[in-house]
Order: structure tokens, then sequence, then C-alpha cells
């Protein structure tokens, strides 16, 4: 790295089901580079189906990193991503290769780039005591005691934010430093790497939507039910984070609640809720893309065209050297 130049990444992302994966191989080959996962579902064992985690044939020998290695029971976060992901693009770059960053989670990207100083590491047992506590007391009173240690942070809450109350109570009790201290500390620490982002979508929504749905019925063809059946008897719960991802929210709920009899109708209505779900998820991401000036949009009219992707990205890339 030249003095004062920061290492540069290439990031794909895009909403769900626009070929994030397979143009993110297409490009790795092209500049000798290694892909770091930024989803953040395919973090976890176990969970390759309902993920659409690339399989070893699909990777076609190119090195994928931060795929399937947290046991589905643990908790992940942003914070651990950060470090752990950052340690990936340095070592690839002290490599000399080019680290492609591949995903559709934008927080997490967002967090690499900007080097986010998390020092709110967090600590699962203060959280679930914390929610208990929320449960009990309830969303305005926990609200009114915030006020009190980050009134910032409790000015922009409402109180049936459960989770952002229970996260700003936690990095206070764990850092002795408001949450709200922590984000102006961010915002003035030095961002880590440049990077060039590449967002993929369609021209025609409804080709992403049929494109999601026809996703969603193939995961259902290679065995999602089965993947969750698995999970919950190696004791993975509802409440787990891993559980929380779209497709295994949903057929969890089913397969835990009602008759056996009941059960099969109300998959099919699950399957119609994933696909709802993805559809909505698809939206966020593209919201949350468009806040962005410095996306490259690639967009893709009735199918990827991977070949043409990876041109017109080296033909940027080379322009910026």
């Amino acid at each position: 790295m030249k003095d004062g130049v920061l290492p540069e990444l290439v990031v794909i992302t895009g909403p769900t089901a626009t070929g994030k994966s397979t143009l993110g191989i297409h490009l790795a080959k092209a500049v000798d580079g290694e892909i770091v996962s930024a989803d953040s579902m395919q973090v976890y064992m176990h969970m390759k189906i309902g993920t659409a985690a690339p399989t070893i044939d699909e990777m076609c020998g190119i090195p994928h990193h931060l795929i399937g290695f947290v046991p589905p029971r643990d908790d992940y976060s942003v914070a651990r991503y950060v470090k752990e992901a950052a340690n990936c693009v340095d070592d690839i770059l002290q490599r000399g290769k080019t680290p492609v960053i591949v995903g559709g989670s934008g927080l997490y990207i967002d967090s690499l780039i900007k080097g986010r100083n998390f020092s709110a590491r967090g600590d699962v047992s203060l959280r679930r005591k914390l929610e208990k506590e929320f449960d009990h007391t309830g969303g305005s009173a926990m609200l009114e005691k915030l006020r009190e240690i980050d009134a910032d942070s409790a000015a922009k809450l409402n109180a049936n934010d459960k989770k952002r109350i229970v996260r700003a109570f936690e990095a206070f009790q764990t850092t002795g430093k408001p949450i709200s201290q922590h984000d102006r500390e961010t915002v003035t620490h030095p961002q880590r790497y440049s990077a060039v982002r590449f967002a993929l979508s369609f021209s025609d929504r409804e080709v992403l939507y049929s494109r999601i749905d026809r996703r969603v019925d193939d995961m259902m063809s290679r065995g999602l039910t089965d993947e969750v059946i698995s999970l919950l008897d190696m004791g993975v719960s509802r409440g787990n984070t891993s559980m929380q991802a779209i497709g295994y929210k949903e057929i969890s709920a089913v397969l835990t609640e009602g008759t056996e009899e009941d059960k099969t109708g109300k998959i099919k209505d699950a399957v119609d809720k994933i696909k709802m779900e993805s559809r909505r998820y698809a939206k966020r991401q593209l919201t949350w893309l468009r806040r962005h000036d410095d996306v490259v949009w690639i967009i893709w009219n009735d199918s990827p065209d991977f070949n043409s992707a990876v041109g017109k990205i080296m033909e940027l890339l080379n322009e910026k050297k």
C-alpha cells in the first residue's frame, strides 16, 4: 500500500437473486482475487440451502471466506464481521491478490469499508437479561430509563423498538459510554478501505420478483424443510439469530406449532410468506443502496450477462489505475 493511499476493495452487491455469487466468481477469476462473503446468514454452518451459499463446485476453485463457519446456536454481529472480514481482506492484500466482497448485507459492507470501531462489543447474557426486563417493564418505561443515561439515543427511538433500546443499554453497561457517543466517534474515525461498488438489479422489478419466487421454490425442492428440521434437532431454537433468517423463521414456526395434520397446508402458506418477505427484503436492499452516490449499477434485462458485466467492471477498474 502506498503512503496515504487506502487499499482498494471491489464490491459486488445488490438484492437477493440478482446473480451476485456467480458474478463474484467470474470477477475473481479476472482480477486474481478471492471472495469475502458479506452475507449475514451465510456465516452459519448447516444452512446452505436457505442462505443460497455457493457449493464447492459452484466456487470453481476460487477461495471463499466467511461462509459456513459459525455454529447456528451462536449469535453473530456486525462487530464480529468487521473484525473477521478485515483480517481476511488484509491477508488477501498481503498476498498480492484482490479482495472481492460479495453479498447483500449493506450494513456489513458499509461497516467493513469504514472500519467502524465497535468498542461496544456486546454481552449475550446481559442482552438476554435486558430483553427480559423490557418484556416485564414495557418499552415506555425502558425508554424513559434510557433518557437518563443517553438522551440523544432515546430521542431517536420509539417505545416499540425493543432491539435498539436493549442495544443502547447493553452498550452503556459494557463500555461505560452511551451508544450515541460511540456513533459520534465512528463518524470521525478514518475510513479503512476505499472501494468500487457494483450493485446488481433488473430493469423490470417483476423479473426480479419472479426470480425470487423461483429461488424459493428451488430451495424447497432441494430440501429446505429438512434443513430446518436438522437445525431444530441440533437444539437450535427459534430465538437464535440464525433462525431469524427468511425461510428458516417461517418454516420453523410451522414445524414447532400445531398438529402434524396441520403442517402440510401450513408449509404451503409458509412458502408464500417466504416469497413475500424475500421480495420485501429485496426492496429494502435497493433502498439502502440508493443512498450511496458511489454505486455503479449493473442493470440486467431478462437475465444476467456475466461476461458483459465483467468486461464493464474491468474497464472501470483499469481506468482507475
